[in-house]
C-alpha cells in the first residue's frame, strides 16, 4: 500500500472535517440560546425578546444551512476514500450514522422550517415547542455522530468474525453508553454552547460600542454571560472526565498529551510547560505541578500513569501476540467449515491483539513474514508526534479558563452593575469571537491526531483503511473540497456580517414603542423613589 495515499487521504478528511466543524458549534449553541430567548418572550410577552429571538434565530438559520451542506459532503468520504474502513467496521459505525439521519436530521430539518415560517401561523406555545425541538434535534445530531466517533476511540460492544473478516456488533447498548462517547458528547456540546455565548456576547458588545440596539444588546449579553459561564465550567469539568476515560482506553494519547516519556510514579504530576523532544525522548524545561495528573488521570494518589516508553514495549508485546492470532486466522480461513478447534481456540485467545498484527501490513504483505526490526518499527509507530498534541492541549485549556473569566466578569456586570459595561471589556469581547472556534478545532485535533496510527483504536490501523485510489484522484478531490468549502465559508461570513451590520429589522415599531414605555416606567419609578426619600 502506498503510504502517500494514506497521508493525503487523512489530509482530505481532516480538511473537510475541520471546515465542517466551523459551523457545528455555533449551531449547537445558538439553537439553545434562541430557545431560551423565546421562552422568556412567551413568559413575559415583552416584544424585545421576540425581536431577539428572530434576530439571533436568523443568524442560526444561515449557519445551520451552510453547516448541513458541508456535513453531507463529508460523509460521502467514508465510501470514497475509506472503503476498507467502511467494509471492516460498517456494521457498527453505520448504525449511529443511520440513526442520526432518521432521528435527528429529519427532526431538525422539519421543525427549522416551522420555526422561520410559523411565527404568525402558530400559537406562542406551539412556536416555542418548535424552537426547542429544533434545539433538541441539533443536539441529537451531535449525540449520534459522537457515539460513532467514540466507538472509534474505544471499540466496545463488537467482535471480529473470522468468516466475514469484519467487525460485527454484539452489544448495541455497550456502543450507545460507551464511556468515551458519553464524555465526548457532553464535552463537545458544552464547547458549542460556549462558542455561541462568546459569539452573542461579542456581537452585542459591538452594538454597544456603536450605540446601536442598546436594549437588545444588553439583554443578549445577560443571557450569553449566564449561559456561557455555566457552559464554560462544564467544558472544563467534562474535559477532565475525558482525561479520566483516556486513562483506561487511550493511554498512549494521554501520555503524548503530557509529554510523559517515562512512567510517572503515583501521584503523577501535570506538566504545565515544556518543550517535548521526540528524538531525545525528553521534555526540556518542564514545569511540573505535583499530584494534578494523578487526580485527573486516575482519580487517586496511588495509581501510576504509564509513560510512552512503557506503552511502546506493551505495543511490541501485543504485536507478537497479534501475530499468533493472525496465523490462526489464516489457518481458519483456509479450512473454512473444517477449521481445527485448536486453531479456533488459539485465535480467540489472542484475537484482542489482532489489530496490532495489522500494523505490520504497512511494511510487509503477510505480517507473519515481518522481521524483528519491522516489529520494533511498528511498535514505534504507535507513538504519535508529541509536540503538536502537547501544545494544542495546553492552548485549548488556557482558552477554556479565559472563557470562564470573561463570562464571569460580564455576568457580574450584568447582574450587579446595572448592565453597564466598560468599553475596554466590550472591545475584548469583540476580539474574543474567534477564540472558541480555535479551542474547538484544537480539541478535535487532539482527539483525532492523538489516536494515530489507528482509525479504530487497537482494531484497524489507518494505513489499512484507505481506498485503492491514485494520488491524482485524491489530490483533485482534496482541491475540489477545499475550494467548495472555502466558497461556503466566504458565503457564510458575508451573510453573517451583512445581517449583523443590518441588525434586528423585524418587529421594530412594536419593540421601539415597548422600549419607550419601559424607559418611561423606569424613569417614573426612579423619580418616585427620589421623592419618597426623607429631606435632610
Amino acid at each position: 500500500m502506498e503510504f502517500g495515499i494514506v497521508e493525503l487521504s487523512r489530509l482530505q478528511f481532516a480538511a473537510t472535517a475541520m471546515y465542517h466543524f466551523l459551523f457545528v458549534p455555533l449551531t449547537l449553541g445558538l439553537s439553545i440560546l434562541v430557545a431560551i430567548m423565546e421562552t422568556v418572550y412567551v413568559m413575559t410577552d415583552r416584544p424585545i425578546w421576540r425581536q431577539m429571538t428572530k434576530f439571533w434565530g436568523l443568524l442560526f438559520g444561515i449557519n445551520f444551512a451552510l453547516g448541513v451542506a458541508t456535513g453531507i459532503t463529508m460523509e460521502f468520504q467514508f465510501g470514497m476514500n475509506w472503503s476498507y474502513f467502511s467494509h471492516y467496521v460498517g456494521d457498527i459505525f453505520g448504525a449511529p450514522l443511520a440513526l442520526e439521519g432518521l432521528m435527528a436530521f429529519f427532526l431538525e430539518a422539519t421543525f427549522v422550517g416551522l420555526f422561520f415560517f410559523g411565527w404568525d401561523k402558530l400559537s406562542k406555545v406551539a412556536h416555542l415547542t418548535v424552537a426547542w425541538l429544533v434545539a433538541i434535534g441539533s443536539n441529537f445530531s451531535a449525540l449520534w455522530i459522537l457515539i460513532a466517533n467514540g466507538w472509534m476511540q474505544n471499540p466496545v460492544g463488537a467482535q471480529f468474525n473470522p468468516m466475514t473478516m469484519r467487525m460485527e456488533m454484539t452489544d448495541f447498548y455497550a456502543v450507545l453508553f460507551n464511556e468515551v462517547a458519553q464524555a465526548k458528547f457532553v464535552h463537545t456540546v458544552s464547547a458549542g454552547y460556549v462558542t455561541a455565548s462568546v459569539f452573542v456576547l461579542g456581537v452585542s458588545a459591538w452594538y454597544l460600542l456603536r450605540g446601536r440596539h442598546i436594549e437588545l444588546a444588553r439583554r443578549s449579553i445577560t443571557v450569553a454571560a449566564a449561559f456561557g459561564l455555566a457552559s464554560a465550567f462544564s467544558v472544563v469539568l467534562l474535559g477532565d472526565e475525558s482525561g479520566y476515560s483516556a486513562t483506561h482506553s487511550q493511554k498512549m494519547k494521554l501520555a503524548a498529551i503530557e509529554g510523559m516519556w517515562e512512567t510517572e510514579p503515583a501521584p503523577a504530576a501535570f506538566t504545565a510547560f515544556g518543550f517535548p523532544d521526540q528524538q531525545a525522548r525528553e521534555t526540556h524545561y518542564a514545569i511540573h505541578i505535583p499530584y494534578v495528573m494523578g487526580l485527573i488521570g486516575t482519580r487517586s494518589l496511588t495509581t501510576p500513569i504509564p509513560g510512552i516508553e512503557e506503552l511502546e514495549r506493551q505495543a511490541e508485546t501485543r504485536i507478537r501476540f497479534g501475530l499468533i492470532a493472525y496465523d490462526a486466522l489464516m489457518h481458519i480461513r483456509e479450512a473454512r467449515d473444517n477449521a481445527d478447534p485448536a486453531e479456533t481456540a488459539r485465535f480467540e485467545a489472542h484475537s484482542a491483539d489482532l489489530g496490532f498484527a495489522f500494523l505490520l501490513k504497512k511494511y510487509v504483505e503477510d505480517p507473519r513474514q515481518a522481521t524483528p526490526e519491522q516489529i520494533v518499527q511498528a511498535a514505534n509507530d504507535t507513538i504519535p508526534t508529541v509536540w503538536p498534541l502537547f501544545w494544542a492541549f495546553r492552548i485549548m485549556v488556557a482558552l477554556g479558563f479565559g472563557f470562564i473569566a470573561t463570562m464571569a466578569y460580564f455576568f457580574w456586570r450584568a447582574s450587579f452593575k446595572g448592565m453597564n459595561f466598560p468599553r475596554p471589556a466590550l472591545h475584548l469581547a469583540v476580539w474574543m469571537i474567534p477564540a472558541p472556534w480555535i479551542a474547538a478545532e484544537l480539541g478535535w485535533f487532539v482527539a483525532e491526531y492523538g489516536r494515530q496510527p489507528w482509525t479504530v483504536d487497537g482494531v484497524l490501523p489507518t494505513a489499512m483503511s484507505v481506498s485503492a485510489l491514485s494520488m491524482t484522484e485524491v489530490a483533485l478531490t482534496l482541491a475540489g473540497f477545499v475550494i467548495f468549502y472555502t466558497v461556503l465559508f466566504v458565503i457564510e461570513m458575508g451573510l453573517m456580517l451583512k445581517y449583523i451590520r443590518k441588525g434586528p429589522f423585524e418587529d421594530v415599531e412594536e419593540t421601539d414603542a415597548w422600549i419607550l414605555r419601559h424607559q418611561e416606567r423606569l424613569t417614573g419609578r426612579r423619580n418616585a423613589d427620589a421623592n419618597a426619600m426623607p429631606a435632610e
